[in-house]
């Protein structure tokens, strides 16, 4: 059994992580093997994330007065608290793949900056692309005129030396296709 001290820490570590979280998922861990539990863990740690499971009570507590006090209020069995404290999207889908693997690991809601969401917005948060791939994806849509025009003045150069013209304005352009490029 906790001595008084040993819940109070516990608490106030569960009430530093809800203030630092940017979101926070309901789910639960009991039933998945040893080894599951701490690949789901290790791979929540990389998503700059952690889960916590303990006492039902000891979340109440900690929770008092915060955003995640609603999701917290009601609790019955065993449950864990997983803290996404930089890509929410991250952790969401980390929780989401563990729970097609082992039925056990579900889902129950989540706060998002302070706005609680039901089972149906976590679920769509999960399926975001993570952060990486969001930045990725940006990158590449601002590359997309560079490295066209990167191609383009390559290939002029590559039809200078072609036709052995030192200049592109001495290139010969045949009339079929410049007919080709207007249309």
């Amino acid at each position: 059994m906790l001595k008084r001290a040993e819940k109070d820490e516990i608490i106030s570590g569960l009430k530093q992580n809800i203030e630092n979280a940017k979101a926070v998922f309901l789910t639960n861990l009991i039933g998945i093997g040893a080894n599951d539990a701490v690949s789901l863990r290790k791979e929540i740690r990389e998503s700059d994330g952690k889960i916590v499971v303990t006492r039902n009570t000891l979340f109440k507590k900690a929770a008092e007065g915060t955003p995640v006090e609603s999701i917290l209020g009601e609790l019955k069995g065993p449950h864990a608290l997983a803290f996404a404290f930089d890509d929410a999207a991250a952790v969401a889908k980390a929780l989401k793949e563990a729970g097609k693997e082992h039925e056990a690991v579900e889902l129950k809601g989540g706060v998002l900056n302070g706005e609680v969401l039901d089972l149906e917005q976590v679920k769509a948060l999960a399926d975001l692309p993570s952060r990486d791939e969001m930045l990725g994806t940006l990158l590449a849509t601002f590359m997309a005129p560079v490295s066209a025009f990167a191609r383009l003045t390559n290939s002029i150069k590559d039809e200078c030396e072609t036709q052995g013209v030192e200049t592109p304005g001495a290139l010969k352009v045949e009339k079929a296709d410049a007919e080709e490029a207007e249309a």
